[in-house]
């Protein structure tokens, strides 16, 4: 019985994500149907947090309500809603179904239901058959009765997630069953839970945090969760790429300056500390700032104090810095770049985010919230990945990461049109629309004297043997743009601006 095995789900302590899961698998069953999504409303968007019956990227996809009638039509009302099967309404889930990937759905039952928790509206159940005439009277009315029963389960995943937050921020101690499903940052693997469950502890407390990772790995949405998450959510996050920063405005664009303080500056201006004041600071590309700003950042660092560029007294601020970057900053300590101290004062909490490589199956999921994001924006019915389109991202080594990931998507499906593909029909991205085989030659080469060391000749110091790798891509990719340094900054998967540097600090340019 439906009742029965709902009942002993909620009374059974289990994984939120496990508990959530294990509810569409049993309405499948009941209902004897091809597909249950449980969808979660995040502003104007529902996205889905269990589902069984759908393509693995659809986990990724977020569905604005205003774009989907039948899911508008679903939350509009408390009671189940049942569409016709012969209705003109598109279906959210065209293509998505496991038994007709890639193909529209054939004459289809489809009926959901609003889901409210605490009065308040929380998200909807979707359930789709393929055969007419599955969800009869007596389903709609089973669904109508179980519905407080979903609610439920709803409700109590999410009073174990509020204590659970509880016990963390009273802790030093993660909690291995945290389920990171109420944040923004997509992905199943254990990579990215267990990074999450670190992130949890952290978030609360006042400590600096370094994020270290890749370039295109999303440090940025990273910071943005700790700050979300942190007691100071309700003050602002502002966020300075460090990179950009030209080296004689550095000072002033954080700390501020007087009226005077050099020539051009006729007013007062307040800095980026000032206006984070009360809330976080996050430093991209914190590597890149010069030696004479990295003393001053330390001293605001120890006693909470900055000082305006030709200003006489020190002035007290609340901040709390998260800092984040793809350099090595050991390494810049011991060239010189970077100051020790600093260094250690930033690095408090070092954070690594993983590759999208290392990730496994969370490529697809984030490709569906990419392929989402440009249905919506082309004006597409429906766009998906065919299987060897998937087997292709999941082989692919990514070394521009989500960054990369999200660029060869948008590019695939603008190819797609190009080629003459009807925005009203299901579009399947092939293998070959993504052209990740000529991605890879941009790819920083393996040195030769790595992959055969010549006999006799002693191994290259390894700094020496990246900075010839990346002379070698840098080179490469300008060819390929036609000496177009823009260009070729999207070729390589970097900001114009550190690619300048790096070429400047190489001897390129």
């Amino acid at each position: 019985m439906l009742e029965e095995a709902l009942l002993a789900d909620l009374i059974t302590e289990l994984p939120n994500a496990v508990r959530l899961q294990r509810l569409v698998h049993t309405l499948q069953q009941r209902f004897r149907c091809g597909a249950v999504v449980l969808l979660r409303l995040d502003d104007d968007s529902l996205r889905p947090v269990a589902a069984i019956g759908l393509v693995q990227e659809a986990l990724g996809r977020r569905f604005v309500v205003a774009q989907h009638p039948r899911l508008a039509a679903i939350l509009s009302q408390r009671e189940p809603t049942w569409f016709e099967p012969d209705s003109r309404l598109p279906d959210p889930y065209d293509g998505l179904l496991d038994e007709h990937v890639g193909e529209p759905l054939p004459v289809h039952d489809c009926m959901g239901v609003s889901l409210y928790v605490e009065g308040k509206l929380w998200g909807a159940l979707t359930l789709d058959a393929l055969h007419a005439g599955t969800f009869d009277d007596a389903a709609r009315l089973d669904l109508q009765r179980f519905t407080l029963m979903i609610e439920a389960a709803v409700r109590v995943t999410r009073l174990e997630n509020e204590n659970r937050s509880l016990r963390l921020a009273r802790s030093d101690v993660s909690d291995d069953s945290f389920d990171p499903g109420e944040n923004e940052i997509l992905g199943q693997s254990e990579a990215i839970r267990g990074l999450l469950r670190e992130l949890q502890v952290v978030a609360d407390s006042e400590l600096p945090v370094l994020l270290l990772g890749e370039t295109g790995v999303g440090k940025e949405m990273f910071a943005r969760w700790l700050h979300r998450h942190s007691r100071r959510h309700s003050k602002p996050l502002v966020h300075v790429n460090c990179a950009a920063l030209p080296e004689s405005l550095a000072e002033s664009e954080l700390f501020g300056h007087v009226k005077g303080a050099f020539s051009g500056a006729t007013t007062d201006r307040p800095g980026r500390f000032d206006a984070a004041n009360g809330g976080t600071l996050l430093l991209d590309e914190v590597g890149e700032l010069p030696l004479t700003v990295q003393a001053k950042l330390l001293r605001t660092l120890q006693n909470g104090e900055i000082q305006r560029l030709g200003a006489d007294k020190p002035r007290q601020v609340d901040v709390r810095i998260i800092a984040a970057t793809n350099r090595n900053l050991r390494d810049s300590v011991r060239d010189g770049l970077f100051r020790a101290d600093l260094y250690h004062r930033l690095s408090v909490y070092p954070a690594p985010i993983p590759p999208l490589r290392e990730r496994g199956n969370d490529v697809l999921i984030l490709a569906g919230h990419f392929l989402e994001l440009n249905r919506a924006r082309l004006g597409l019915r429906s766009v998906r990945l065919s299987p060897a389109a998937e087997r292709a991202l999941l082989g692919y080594a990514w070394p521009g990461n989500v960054r990369e990931l999200e660029h060869v998507i948008s590019r695939a499906a603008l190819r797609l049109l190009s080629r003459g593909a009807s925005r009203s029909e299901i579009l399947t991205l092939e293998a070959d629309m993504l052209d990740l085989d000529s991605q890879a030659d941009l790819r920083m080469p393996v040195p030769a004297e790595l992959v055969e060391p010549v006999a006799g000749e002693p191994l290259l110091p390894l700094r020496q043997i990246v900075d010839d790798s990346q002379r070698r891509a840098i080179v490469r990719a300008l060819e390929a743009s036609g000496e177009n340094w823009a260009q070729a900054a999207r070729l390589l998967d970097l900001d114009p601006s550190n690619l300048h540097k790096l070429a400047r600090r190489l001897k390129l340019k």
